[in-house]
């Protein structure tokens, strides 16, 4: 979940997703968020994919759909191409990758394919240094497999188009044989040799940021930036978890008690001391008008489900990057989530456009976004999840009302009952 609270300047906004043959999403999908810099709206909404960037990026995403149709699958891409990049290289050689092909047709014989782009720094090696100047990343991963074993790497590029440049380069490739060619900013010098034996479930940069490679480092710090509650689950911490990260983090807990009383009425803080519960400590909540602090066990699930998510949420913020959390509205009340968006939208909160993306079943919610922070998710008749945005589809006006639409079937993904 959490990794570190150092800020890492040299990734900035992720502005595109392309999912194939991933659990439910049997075809190509592809979720493109660019918006124009001269799109009307409310600017604050939009972050610019990288300093000088004429092209922005909705900070909230909100994937919305009926009960098993994706939504959670969009998500769980995202999880798991951070996972791959960052911490791969800890299985071992015989285990198999943590995911499934579609379970059709389609999927049977089909590769896996994975990528994101995002903005960053152009120099890998020193990422801090504004100098080196800003362009956007491409980052594509497949999986192949084998009739009589688990699936492997066959392919695992990396491409960056810096800025002003009218063509990207490749920065490195790696090929079914597991071969890795150089590319520009990524000389591998004496690590030539190691770069020939990747393990075939394990990422290059994984690999080589275990070796203190300073490009691999850097691509590894940009990917741990995504913060999520899940994998290939959902993965709330547990009661123990969740009471010693207050207990280690001061920080979060005097940002919780900032916020806390817009989650439940009368609840003034909560602090964590010595007491009968996991590791000798306890969680209390001081209420307005009660004599005695209430334990963590009886409070609300609307106040847990927010102590449990906040610190996802508040790291993003504060170190930049993608907080990626599945039903974020979960035991929530809706007056929440338009205050959980506005800290993404406040640039005093949110000084490093972190982004938000989140599934929610809460269809209000709707009132309050603009059209390009809006993907919808709908499953065919064969299992297959189609996924699009709300600003794809023709018509779309910004003075419509959304939830209302939504609601009526017009722009599908809602359930089909009866």
């Amino acid at each position: 979940m959490l990794d570190g609270d150092g800020l890492f300047h040299g990734a900035r906004m992720l502005f595109r997703l392309e999912i194939d043959n991933f659990y439910s999403i049997g075809e190509p999908q592809v979720i493109d968020l660019r918006v124009s810099g001269k799109v009307r709206g409310e600017s604050h909404r939009f972050g610019p994919i990288y300093p000088s960037s004429s092209e922005q990026v909705p900070k909230v995403i909100a994937v919305f759909g009926p009960n098993g149709s994706g939504k959670t699958t969009v998500l769980r891409a995202l999880a798991f191409i951070a996972w791959f990049i960052c911490d791969s290289f800890q299985l071992k050689p015989e285990d198999r990758l943590p995911f499934e092909r579609f379970l059709g047709e389609p999927g049977s014989n089909r590769p896996t394919r994975l990528a994101v782009a995002l903005g960053g720094a152009s120099d890998l090696e020193n990422p801090d240094n504004e100098s080196g100047g800003y362009g956007t990343y491409r980052y594509e991963v497949e999986f192949a497999k084998r009739p009589d074993g688990p699936a492997f790497v066959s392919a695992e590029v990396l491409s960056h188009r810096p800025h002003g440049a009218r063509k990207g380069h490749r920065v490195f490739e790696r090929s079914d044989d597991g071969q890795v060619a150089e590319g520009r900013g990524f000389q591998l010098g004496r690590l030539s040799a190691l770069a020939e034996k990747i393990r075939p479930n394990a990422s290059v940069i994984s690999t080589l940021a275990q070796f203190e490679f300073p490009p691999a480092r850097t691509l590894r710090d940009a990917a741990r930036s995504m913060i999520s509650n899940l994998l290939i689950v959902r993965q709330d911490y547990s009661d123990a978890q969740i009471t010693r990260l207050y207990a280690d983090h001061s920080n979060y807990l005097d940002a919780l008690n900032r916020d806390i009383s817009r989650v439940d009425l009368g609840t003034k803080a909560m602090r964590v001391e010595r007491g009968e519960g996991p590791d000798g400590l306890v969680m209390l909540f001081d209420h307005d008008g009660l004599l005695r602090p209430i334990h963590w066990l009886l409070e609300s699930h609307g106040t847990q489900s927010f102590v449990r998510t906040f610190p996802l949420i508040f790291s993003a913020l504060s170190n930049g990057g993608v907080a990626v959390v599945d039903e974020l509205d979960q035991s929530l009340h809706p007056l929440l989530l338009p205050e959980i968006a506005s800290w993404f939208y406040d640039p005093g909160r949110n000084r490093h456009d972190a982004q938000l993306w989140m599934t929610c079943q809460n269809a209000s919610f709707l009132e309050e976004l603009e059209k390009e922070e809006v993907v919808f998710c709908q499953k065919d008749n064969s299992g297959i999840t189609r996924v699009f945005s709300l600003s794809e589809i023709k018509g779309v006006r910004r003075i419509d009302n959304y939830y209302r639409k939504y609601i009526s079937g017009t722009y599908g993904a809602v359930p089909n009952i009866g």
